[in-house]
């Protein structure tokens, strides 16, 4: 029992890695726009649009969101509301892969969202 255990745990965080490794870092604003121009940003409970003129628009766990971008120094800028309330404004590092787009807080440091390009 203990060999099948570790066996599913290994495979589990080699899965992990290599699934995390084809992420690929979205260095320049022209990148960022040819992945989501005319697509719309979904996972469960959100489904937002970041237009390539700076806004951003959707719903939230049934709130709206509203908001702006701008592209600074290789990272996605926002200044976001949910549901009227300030998030604030926070520069996050982008990664995409396939249908898939990575947005991470505080230039990469933080908490990350993980979004469908649909």
């Amino acid at each position: 029992m203990r060999l099948i255990l570790s066996l599913v745990t290994g495979v589990a965080v080699l899965t992990a890695t290599s699934v995390a490794a084809e992420f690929t870092k979205v260095d320049s604003q022209q990148e960022f726009l040819s992945l989501i121009s005319g697509k719309e940003l979904r996972r469960p409970f959100v489904k937002l649009e970041v237009s390539p003129q700076g806004d951003i628009s959707g719903i939230g766990a049934a709130w709206t969101v509203t908001g702006n971008w701008t592209w600074r120094e290789g990272y996605f800028c926002r200044d976001l509301f949910w549901g009227g309330d300030p998030l604030g404004y926070n520069c996050q590092a982008v990664e995409a892969h396939d249908n898939r787009i990575r947005f991470t807080s505080d230039k990469g440091r933080g908490d990350s969202a993980e979004f469908r390009l649909k």
